[in-house]
Protein backbone atom coordinates (compact mmCIF):
# COMPACT_ATOMS: atom_id res chain seq x y z
CA UNK A 1 0.00 0.00 0.00
CA UNK A 2 1.12 3.72 -1.18
CA UNK A 3 1.79 5.78 2.36
CA UNK A 4 -0.43 9.24 1.75
CA UNK A 5 0.66 12.20 0.73
CA UNK A 6 1.52 14.91 3.20
CA UNK A 7 2.67 18.71 3.11
CA UNK A 8 5.80 19.06 5.03
CA UNK A 9 4.86 23.14 5.16
CA UNK A 10 1.72 22.73 7.10
CA UNK A 11 2.29 19.32 8.27
CA UNK A 12 -1.12 18.34 7.33
CA UNK A 13 -1.83 15.42 4.46
CA UNK A 14 -3.26 16.21 1.20
CA UNK A 15 -7.05 16.08 1.02
CA UNK A 16 -7.86 14.00 -2.50
CA UNK A 17 -10.61 16.01 -4.46
CA UNK A 18 -11.98 15.72 -8.13
CA UNK A 19 -8.45 15.90 -10.30
CA UNK A 20 -6.43 16.97 -7.54
CA UNK A 21 -4.97 17.16 -3.92
CA UNK A 22 -5.76 19.88 -1.55
CA UNK A 23 -3.72 20.94 1.23
CA UNK A 24 -4.34 24.74 2.49
CA UNK A 25 -3.70 27.11 -0.38
CA UNK A 26 -1.47 24.20 -2.13
CA UNK A 27 -3.53 22.74 -5.17
CA UNK A 28 -1.65 19.90 -6.58
CA UNK A 29 -3.47 19.27 -10.09
CA UNK A 30 -3.53 15.83 -10.92
CA UNK A 31 -2.53 15.12 -15.36
CA UNK A 32 -3.17 12.02 -16.56
CA UNK A 33 -2.91 10.31 -13.78
CA UNK A 34 0.32 11.78 -12.50
CA UNK A 35 0.21 14.51 -9.10
CA UNK A 36 2.77 17.26 -10.00
CA UNK A 37 4.05 18.20 -6.43
CA UNK A 38 6.55 20.88 -8.35
CA UNK A 39 7.07 22.53 -11.71
CA UNK A 40 9.83 20.72 -13.32
CA UNK A 41 12.54 23.84 -12.49
CA UNK A 42 15.48 25.25 -14.83
CA UNK A 43 17.78 22.89 -14.36
CA UNK A 44 16.36 19.43 -14.49
CA UNK A 45 14.21 20.70 -18.03
CA UNK A 46 16.99 19.27 -20.37
CA UNK A 47 16.84 15.94 -18.26
CA UNK A 48 12.64 15.69 -19.39
CA UNK A 49 13.41 16.21 -22.63
CA UNK A 50 16.10 13.74 -22.93
CA UNK A 51 14.37 11.51 -21.97
CA UNK A 52 11.76 11.79 -24.17
CA UNK A 53 14.31 11.51 -26.69
CA UNK A 54 15.71 8.43 -25.79
CA UNK A 55 12.58 6.68 -23.92
CA UNK A 56 14.12 2.74 -23.74
CA UNK A 57 17.50 3.22 -24.59
CA UNK A 58 18.52 2.21 -21.23
CA UNK A 59 16.48 -0.48 -20.53
CA UNK A 60 16.99 -4.40 -20.05
CA UNK A 61 14.19 -5.26 -21.68
CA UNK A 62 15.11 -3.34 -24.66
CA UNK A 63 18.48 -3.97 -25.33
CA UNK A 64 18.60 -7.35 -24.35
CA UNK A 65 21.26 -7.17 -21.85
CA UNK A 66 20.95 -6.82 -17.83
CA UNK A 67 22.90 -3.45 -17.20
CA UNK A 68 20.48 -2.16 -15.55
CA UNK A 69 19.68 -5.17 -13.43
CA UNK A 70 23.20 -5.88 -12.45
CA UNK A 71 24.20 -2.30 -11.60
CA UNK A 72 20.64 -1.85 -9.22
CA UNK A 73 21.29 -5.66 -7.58
CA UNK A 74 25.29 -4.85 -7.12
CA UNK A 75 23.83 -1.53 -5.50
CA UNK A 76 20.95 -3.40 -3.14
CA UNK A 77 23.32 -6.00 -2.08
CA UNK A 78 21.25 -8.26 0.00
CA UNK A 79 18.23 -6.26 -0.47
CA UNK A 80 17.28 -7.73 -3.82
CA UNK A 81 16.42 -10.87 -2.34
CA UNK A 82 13.52 -9.21 -0.47
CA UNK A 83 12.11 -6.45 -2.00
CA UNK A 84 9.17 -8.50 -2.35
CA UNK A 85 6.14 -6.45 -0.84
CA UNK A 86 8.14 -3.53 0.04
CA UNK A 87 7.40 0.26 -0.24
CA UNK A 88 9.93 1.81 -2.42
CA UNK A 89 10.72 5.41 -2.95
CA UNK A 90 12.78 5.35 -6.22
CA UNK A 91 14.13 9.23 -6.46
CA UNK A 92 14.99 10.26 -9.66
CA UNK A 93 13.51 7.66 -11.71
CA UNK A 94 14.36 8.73 -14.81
CA UNK A 95 12.64 6.78 -18.10
CA UNK A 96 12.60 4.00 -15.51
CA UNK A 97 15.40 1.77 -16.18
CA UNK A 98 15.67 0.60 -12.23
CA UNK A 99 11.85 1.05 -12.05
CA UNK A 100 11.78 -2.36 -14.44
CA UNK A 101 13.65 -4.17 -12.16
CA UNK A 102 12.57 -3.13 -8.87
CA UNK A 103 8.83 -4.18 -10.07
CA UNK A 104 10.20 -7.22 -11.53
CA UNK A 105 11.58 -7.81 -8.07
CA UNK A 106 8.02 -7.30 -6.72
CA UNK A 107 8.73 -3.90 -4.67
CA UNK A 108 5.82 -1.67 -4.26
CA UNK A 109 7.38 1.50 -6.27
CA UNK A 110 6.50 5.35 -5.78
CA UNK A 111 8.55 6.32 -8.88
CA UNK A 112 9.62 9.88 -8.72
CA UNK A 113 11.32 12.85 -10.94
CA UNK A 114 11.40 16.70 -10.95
CA UNK A 115 11.46 16.78 -14.43
CA UNK A 116 8.68 15.99 -17.30
CA UNK A 117 10.62 12.26 -17.66
CA UNK A 118 7.76 11.25 -15.31
CA UNK A 119 5.15 11.00 -18.32
CA UNK A 120 7.92 8.86 -20.31
CA UNK A 121 8.25 6.41 -16.66
CA UNK A 122 4.39 5.99 -16.68
CA UNK A 123 4.34 5.35 -20.53
CA UNK A 124 7.23 2.69 -20.48
CA UNK A 125 5.73 0.92 -16.67
CA UNK A 126 2.26 2.16 -16.63
CA UNK A 127 0.74 2.88 -13.14
CA UNK A 128 -1.31 -0.07 -11.22
CA UNK A 129 -1.91 -1.19 -7.34
CA UNK A 130 2.14 -1.47 -7.51
CA UNK A 131 3.57 1.28 -9.13
CA UNK A 132 2.50 4.92 -8.33
CA UNK A 133 4.51 7.86 -10.64
CA UNK A 134 5.14 11.88 -9.25
CA UNK A 135 6.60 14.68 -9.65
CA UNK A 136 8.06 15.72 -6.99
CA UNK A 137 10.91 17.44 -5.96
CA UNK A 138 13.90 15.12 -4.58
CA UNK A 139 14.58 17.38 -1.40
CA UNK A 140 10.82 18.11 -0.71
CA UNK A 141 9.05 14.77 -0.73
CA UNK A 142 5.32 14.94 -0.32
CA UNK A 143 5.64 12.12 2.76
CA UNK A 144 5.92 12.11 6.44
CA UNK A 145 9.11 11.03 7.38
CA UNK A 146 10.12 7.12 7.58
CA UNK A 147 7.37 5.96 5.47
CA UNK A 148 9.66 3.72 3.09
CA UNK A 149 10.71 0.43 3.60
CA UNK A 150 13.90 0.87 1.03
CA UNK A 151 14.89 4.47 -0.74
CA UNK A 152 16.95 4.36 -3.68
CA UNK A 153 18.72 7.03 -5.46
CA UNK A 154 20.67 5.94 -8.64
CA UNK A 155 22.02 8.58 -11.09
CA UNK A 156 20.97 11.36 -9.29
CA UNK A 157 22.32 12.93 -6.39
CA UNK A 158 25.25 14.60 -7.94
CA UNK A 159 22.85 16.73 -10.63
CA UNK A 160 21.18 18.77 -7.23
CA UNK A 161 21.99 21.73 -5.81
CA UNK A 162 23.54 20.08 -2.49
CA UNK A 163 24.35 16.59 -2.58
CA UNK A 164 24.68 16.56 1.27
CA UNK A 165 21.24 17.75 1.86
CA UNK A 166 19.76 15.78 -0.80
CA UNK A 167 20.95 12.90 0.65
CA UNK A 168 19.69 13.74 4.52
CA UNK A 169 16.64 14.65 2.80
CA UNK A 170 16.20 10.95 1.44
CA UNK A 171 17.34 9.15 4.78
CA UNK A 172 14.67 11.08 6.68
CA UNK A 173 12.09 8.83 4.26
CA UNK A 174 13.41 5.88 5.28
CA UNK A 175 11.76 3.80 8.21
CA UNK A 176 13.37 2.76 10.75
CA UNK A 177 14.92 -0.81 9.48
CA UNK A 178 14.90 0.18 6.08
CA UNK A 179 17.63 1.35 4.03
CA UNK A 180 18.77 4.17 1.85
CA UNK A 181 20.92 2.58 -1.56
CA UNK A 182 22.70 5.52 -3.48
CA UNK A 183 25.34 5.85 -5.79
CA UNK A 184 27.75 9.67 -6.76
CA UNK A 185 30.05 10.67 -9.16
CA UNK A 186 33.52 10.80 -7.96
CA UNK A 187 37.01 11.61 -8.54
CA UNK A 188 38.81 10.08 -11.72
CA UNK A 189 41.89 10.55 -13.41
CA UNK A 190 40.08 10.16 -16.36
CA UNK A 191 38.47 13.12 -16.70
CA UNK A 192 41.83 14.90 -16.19
CA UNK A 193 42.95 17.09 -19.46
CA UNK A 194 39.64 16.60 -21.63
CA UNK A 195 37.76 19.44 -23.55
CA UNK A 196 34.44 17.85 -22.47
CA UNK A 197 33.83 20.73 -19.99
CA UNK A 198 34.36 23.36 -21.96
CA UNK A 199 31.23 21.69 -24.32
CA UNK A 200 29.04 21.76 -21.62
CA UNK A 201 29.97 25.04 -20.62
CA UNK A 202 28.54 26.06 -24.08
CA UNK A 203 25.57 23.74 -24.42
CA UNK A 204 23.73 23.28 -20.73
CA UNK A 205 22.40 26.66 -21.15
CA UNK A 206 21.01 25.96 -24.77
CA UNK A 207 17.10 24.00 -25.14
CA UNK A 208 16.62 20.59 -26.08
CA UNK A 209 15.92 21.34 -29.49
CA UNK A 210 19.63 22.70 -30.01
CA UNK A 211 21.54 20.07 -27.54
CA UNK A 212 20.00 16.90 -28.68
CA UNK A 213 20.97 17.73 -32.36
CA UNK A 214 24.47 19.28 -31.74
CA UNK A 215 25.33 16.20 -29.32
CA UNK A 216 23.81 13.25 -32.00
CA UNK A 217 25.79 15.20 -34.83
CA UNK A 218 28.95 14.68 -33.01
CA UNK A 219 28.65 11.32 -32.26
CA UNK A 220 27.69 10.73 -36.29
CA UNK A 221 30.97 12.14 -36.69
CA UNK A 222 33.36 10.62 -33.85
CA UNK A 223 32.09 7.31 -32.79
CA UNK A 224 33.04 5.35 -35.66
CA UNK A 225 36.70 6.03 -35.04
CA UNK A 226 35.65 4.94 -31.74
CA UNK A 227 34.15 1.87 -32.73
CA UNK A 228 37.74 1.35 -35.48
CA UNK A 229 40.24 2.00 -32.94
CA UNK A 230 38.62 0.38 -29.76
CA UNK A 231 41.70 -2.11 -29.52
CA UNK A 232 44.52 0.68 -29.56
CA UNK A 233 44.77 2.34 -26.16
CA UNK A 234 46.65 5.56 -27.21
CA UNK A 235 44.05 6.50 -29.78
CA UNK A 236 41.33 5.74 -27.65
CA UNK A 237 42.76 8.01 -24.85
CA UNK A 238 43.41 10.84 -27.34
CA UNK A 239 39.97 10.41 -28.77
CA UNK A 240 38.48 10.73 -25.30
CA UNK A 241 40.87 13.73 -24.39
CA UNK A 242 40.13 15.40 -27.34
CA UNK A 243 35.59 14.76 -28.26
CA UNK A 244 33.49 14.43 -25.71
CA UNK A 245 31.61 11.46 -26.26
CA UNK A 246 30.64 8.80 -23.64
CA UNK A 247 31.21 5.31 -24.99
CA UNK A 248 30.99 1.75 -24.26
CA UNK A 249 32.76 -0.03 -26.99
CA UNK A 250 35.23 -1.33 -24.21
CA UNK A 251 33.41 -1.65 -20.94
CA UNK A 252 30.00 -2.98 -22.35
CA UNK A 253 31.35 -4.53 -25.44
CA UNK A 254 27.58 -6.57 -25.21
CA UNK A 255 25.83 -4.26 -26.55
CA UNK A 256 25.18 -4.16 -30.09
CA UNK A 257 25.98 -1.48 -32.76
CA UNK A 258 22.67 0.15 -32.42
CA UNK A 259 22.66 -0.07 -29.05
CA UNK A 260 26.52 1.72 -28.94
CA UNK A 261 24.92 4.40 -30.61
CA UNK A 262 21.88 5.11 -28.96
CA UNK A 263 23.67 5.40 -25.15
CA UNK A 264 26.72 7.43 -26.66
CA UNK A 265 23.36 9.50 -27.95
CA UNK A 266 22.06 9.73 -24.67
CA UNK A 267 25.17 9.74 -22.16
CA UNK A 268 26.93 12.30 -24.49
CA UNK A 269 23.94 14.65 -23.90
CA UNK A 270 23.53 13.99 -20.14
CA UNK A 271 27.44 14.67 -19.97
CA UNK A 272 27.29 18.01 -21.47
CA UNK A 273 23.89 19.40 -20.54
CA UNK A 274 23.58 18.58 -16.09
CA UNK A 275 23.43 22.02 -14.50
CA UNK A 276 25.29 20.55 -11.57
CA UNK A 277 27.95 17.91 -11.75
CA UNK A 278 29.33 16.98 -7.89
CA UNK A 279 31.80 15.08 -7.01
CA UNK A 280 32.39 12.92 -3.85
CA UNK A 281 35.35 10.89 -2.71
CA UNK A 282 34.33 7.25 -0.87
CA UNK A 283 35.11 8.69 2.30
CA UNK A 284 33.11 11.88 1.96
CA UNK A 285 29.63 9.91 1.17
CA UNK A 286 30.62 7.26 4.47
CA UNK A 287 31.07 10.37 6.34
CA UNK A 288 27.45 12.16 5.46
CA UNK A 289 25.39 8.65 6.03
CA UNK A 290 27.07 8.09 9.46
CA UNK A 291 26.74 11.83 11.01
CA UNK A 292 23.15 10.87 9.91
CA UNK A 293 23.17 8.12 12.14
CA UNK A 294 23.05 5.36 9.66
CA UNK A 295 23.96 2.20 10.87
CA UNK A 296 25.73 -0.73 8.33
CA UNK A 297 27.30 1.22 6.10
CA UNK A 298 28.59 0.09 2.92
CA UNK A 299 30.41 2.41 0.13
CA UNK A 300 32.60 1.46 -2.53
CA UNK A 301 34.04 2.19 -6.11
CA UNK A 302 31.88 0.89 -9.12
CA UNK A 303 29.07 2.42 -11.74
CA UNK A 304 29.53 6.06 -12.02
CA UNK A 305 31.60 6.41 -8.90
CA UNK A 306 31.00 5.52 -6.05
CA UNK A 307 28.31 2.98 -4.91
CA UNK A 308 26.67 3.06 -1.09
CA UNK A 309 23.58 1.56 0.82
CA UNK A 310 23.02 1.79 4.67
CA UNK A 311 19.99 0.97 7.41
CA UNK A 312 18.26 3.37 9.21
CA UNK A 313 18.37 2.11 13.02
Amino acid sequence: MFPSFYNRKYNKPYARQEGKFVCEDKVVEIVAGIPYFASEGSYASLFGDQWKAYKKTQLDSYTGVPLSENRINRCLGPLKDNLKGKVVLEAGCGAGRFTEVLLKHGATVVSSDLSSAVEVNQENFPQNDNHMVIQADINDMPFEDGVFDVVVCLGVIQHTPSSEETIKNLYRLVKSGGSLVIDHYTFSKSNLFRLAPLYRIGLRKKTASETIPITQRMVKKYLPLYKKYRHNKIVTLILNRLTPLVTYYNTLPQLSDQHQEEWAFLDTHDSLTDWYKNIRSKKQIVTTLTSLGAVDVWCEHGGNGVEARCKKP
